[in-house]
């Protein structure tokens, strides 16, 4: 397999998670959910064999057993079998950004408890995970591979300009070839609107705009509604969901009903990121454990451990599974409300959340006995 020559660190999301403490929630949110709970408000499946472990790319921060233990007792869940593995020196290091503008500890921990959460809720059983730290992605991925993982989850990125075309080709080459060997990878599509924080008003971020990983976008959902997540709706440089078009890769085949991108674009023309979304709004948000403290957490990185989570309850070496998505779009929820700032959310697929959100009985059923 290819390396990407990306440095790590570099390719985290520029805006941070936003975690609030639920005491900052305000008497008129509707949120934020218990893992459980979301999971059943996206009619997960249950009692499912299961068996498929889960690979958590990790650049920065660590994970402690007492937020683990205090979130799954919260749950009334065992917790989670939890491996480390490091790729390079890079290696779980807790507790050293705390109260800083970015304190990888918030990436960790959400990726680690929503993944396993999700899974618990489709089997009954608790997750085999393995943690892979690394300061680059393709390689983390890439050992996650060799090791034989099913399921992959990867909330770090970067727009694609930062990465240059050669590293995003690369990550995609890794991509490809771990999707063969039967992992199926998802990313997460970046906080920062639809300009991903990047040099124009529309970015995409990789490594989610690789073909071969399920790219995951983020929503605003209620008990009763769901719509585009954007804290400031119009605005393609705020807080919310990324999505747009790669200037790497061209449209993809697979994408049925993908909306070309607008004509006379100055931006990215080629293959559409979101493939698919979930909750991601801080308001709407995660209820995790972080810092022996109960927390919310947002963010798209939310939304790639989820489908992880559903996906190992399905069983081993499902690969490239995104085809197979865009067939079957009506085992989605269908996202017809808001914008990321440069792209409105339609009726059918849109740069805003892809095929939609899941109805994981109807994705339970594509893929559960078929492994």
């Amino acid at each position: 397999m290819a390396k990407s020559r990306k440095s790590g660190l570099k390719s985290r999301h520029k805006t941070y998670h936003k975690l609030l403490r639920p005491e900052a929630l305000t008497a008129a949110a509707t949120g934020p959910w218990n893992v459980p709970d979301l999971c059943a408000a996206y009619s997960w499946p249950n009692n499912l064999a299961g068996g498929g472990v889960i690979a958590i790319v990790e650049l920065a921060g660590g994970w402690t057993q007492t937020d683990m233990d205090s979130f799954f007792k919260s749950l009334g869940q065992p917790p989670p079998q939890i491996t480390d593995i490091s790729v390079d020196e890079t290696k779980n290091n807790p507790n050293q950004g705390v109260g800083a503008s970015f304190d990888p500890d918030i990436e960790v921990t959400l990726n680690i408890q929503i993944a396993a959460a999700s899974y618990y809720a489709a089997t009954g059983k608790p997750a085999d995970i393995r943690v892979y730290w690394s300061k680059d992605i393709a390689s983390a991925v890439q050992k996650a591979a060799d090791d034989g993982c099913d399921v992959c989850s990867i909330s770090w990125g970067g727009d694609e300009a930062i990465w240059g075309a050669a590293a995003v080709q690369a990550m995609e080459a890794v991509a490809e070839a771990s999707t063969r060997a039967g992992m199926t990878i998802f990313a997460a599509t970046g906080d920062n609107d639809a300009g991903d924080g990047g040099p124009t008003p529309a970015n995409v971020d990789a490594p989610s705009s690789c073909p071969h990983i399920v790219a995951c976008g983020g929503t605003n959902k209620t008990a009763t509604t769901e719509k585009v997540w954007n804290e400031t709706p119009g605005n393609s440089n705020g807080q919310g969901t990324g999505g747009g078009y790669s200037t790497v890769f061209p449209p993809q085949n697979f994408q049925k009903g993908a909306p070309p991108a607008p004509a006379r674009a100055t931006f990215g023309t080629g293959r559409m990121i979101p493939d698919v979304c979930a909750d991601a709004d801080p308001m709407t948000g995660y209820r995790v454990f972080l810092h022996r403290a109960p927390a919310v957490v947002g963010g798209t990185s939310a939304a790639a451990p989820l489908y992880a989570g559903l996906f190992a309850s399905f069983g081993k070496k499902l690969g490239f599974v995104t085809p197979t998505l865009w067939d079957n779009q009506d085992a989605f929820n269908d996202i017809t409300d808001g914008d990321n700032g440069m792209y409105l959310a339609k009726p059918g697929p849109d740069p805003c959340s892809g095929i939609g959100s899941p109805i994981g009985t109807k994705i339970a059923a594509l893929f559960v006995g078929k492994s």
